[in-house]
């Protein structure tokens, strides 16, 4: 089976990842402040990269555990404030928090075409029925056919706004794999007083961020894409001094005896309540370092390899189209412009059927549909059929691409060949038609 959906979860995973998982399952259970029995130093060594330790006995706080996977994510996408990191269960309830956390009820609100679901229908759903007509409209900031926004784009948008924005930015397309420039937009939209909330899901731990650096103000993470972690964990990075409320109260194992938090500054909020996902944070921060050690610009050159190869023999097969990677359009970002994804589509085929030929008669497994990202499919003009979607890790191999093309080649090759036959048929059929109209032509004339 070759495996091409790593923009839908990454597979296989680095072995110290299943290490630091199976550890710390093995482990005491624990629970953030709540206990003093902690995780095994060895879930901690193999988060590490350290298998040396394995088995060896030891326990650790699971506070330790949790602090450690801040660290090595903000190391990792460049934020130096790690205490403004907090855990969930992935990208939608990172967007979710975010969401209901503003205060939207004061802000413009701004996203753009490329955004997943994850973002739009929290978005769609609370802010505009929430907040009103007059407070709650999402405004959507446009993006090309290759899914680039570009930041005279967002400038436009936000031209003439008289109150505090909030704009949503995909770093990453899942569709095409287009890169935004992060930066670029983050100084339109600062220039304007507005906050800048990124989602990372595609683009952390295989195209470089620099969220301080760069001025992000929000960011949105999860753990099972490009992260190597488990499906059901991620993350949400919000800058101190941007008021923020928790969108779900628990226990935290802090101070019970508080029933009621602060709404004036300064904040007492907790954002980590309930018992979190011990395991699957230890095997976050495994994956985290192993990007880390790995680095992420080597990912990021091994994956482009891939993909560039992957894009240019795509385009050569007559009858198929490639969706935005390697157009020359792209290119504000130089050779960085597109990340590990790319679409396509096969002249006269449903998309559906493209994916399931690939996965039942080639052993191939790809994604195919909208990609939970109906409105950067509407720019591409292909809202109705959607497209198939190629998405690689560090893992997948040269080998594996060339296995695709292969198959993509017969795919087309055969529709092709049927619609040749049938034009040959339709052809003929025209040609008798004509032979015996003039025939008849011929009798009436004698």
């Amino acid at each position: 089976m070759i495996y091409l959906n790593q923009a839908a979860t990454s597979w296989p995973k680095p072995e110290s990842v299943l290490a630091a998982y199976e550890q710390s399952v093995r482990a005491l259970p624990s629970s953030q402040f709540r206990s003093s029995a902690g995780l095994q130093r060895a879930a901690r060594s193999a988060a590490a990269g350290d298998s040396t330790l394995i088995g060896n006995g030891g326990a650790v706080m699971n506070d330790d555990v949790i602090g450690e996977t801040r660290q090595v994510l903000g190391q990792l996408v460049g934020i130096r404030d790690t205490g403004r990191i907090f855990f969930s269960s992935g990208a939608t309830d990172s967007a979710n928090a975010i969401v209901y956390g503003l205060p939207f009820d004061s802000l413009a609100v701004f996203a753009t075409e490329t955004e997943h679901n994850s973002v739009l229908r929290p978005l769609l759903n609370l802010v505009e029925p929430v907040c009103g007509p007059q407070n709650g409209e999402v405004r959507i900031i446009p993006c090309d056919e290759t899914g680039y926004v570009a930041p005279e784009a967002a400038a436009r948008a936000l031209e003439g706004i008289c109150k505090p924005a909030a704009v949503f930015v995909n770093h990453m397309s899942n569709v095409t794999g287009r890169i935004q420039d992060i930066a670029a937009i983050a100084r339109v939209v600062h220039q304007k007083d507005a906050i800048l909330i990124v989602d990372a899901a595609q683009s952390a731990g295989c195209i470089p961020i620099c969220v301080d650096e760069w001025g992000i103000d929000a960011l949105i993470l999860t753990g099972h894409k490009s992260l190597y972690g488990m499906q059901g964990t991620g993350a949400y990075y919000v800058r101190d001094g941007i008021p923020f409320r928790p969108y779900r109260y628990g226990g935290t194992g802090r101070d019970s005896r508080k029933l009621y938090y602060s709404d004036k500054p300064p904040f007492d909020y907790e954002y980590e309540v309930g018992t979190q996902n011990g395991p699957g944070i230890a095997a976050l921060g495994a994956g985290a370092r192993y990007c880390l050690e790995r680095g992420v610009d080597a990912i990021a050159a091994h994956e482009r390899g891939l993909m560039s190869a992957c894009s240019r023999a795509l385009r050569e097969i007559p009858g198929v189209t490639v969706y935005g990677h390697g157009d020359s359009s792209a290119d504000s970002l130089g050779q960085n412009a597109y990340g590990p994804v790319l679409s396509f589509n096969i002249d006269g085929m449903k998309a559906g059927d493209v994916a399931y030929i690939l996965q039942n008669a080639y052993g191939i497994v790809v994604r195919a549909g909208l990609q939970c990202a109906p409105l950067i499919h509407q720019e591409m003009g292909t809202y109705e059929n959607g497209t198939v979607r190629v998405s690689v890790s560090d893992m997948n191999t040269m080998a594996e691409i060339e296995e695709l093309v292969r198959a993509v080649r017969e795919i087309a090759g055969s529709v092709g060949a049927a619609a040749g036959h049938a034009a040959d048929a339709a052809n003929d059929a025209t040609d008798d038609a004509a032979s015996t109209a003039d025939l008849h032509v011929k009798g009436r004339r004698l």
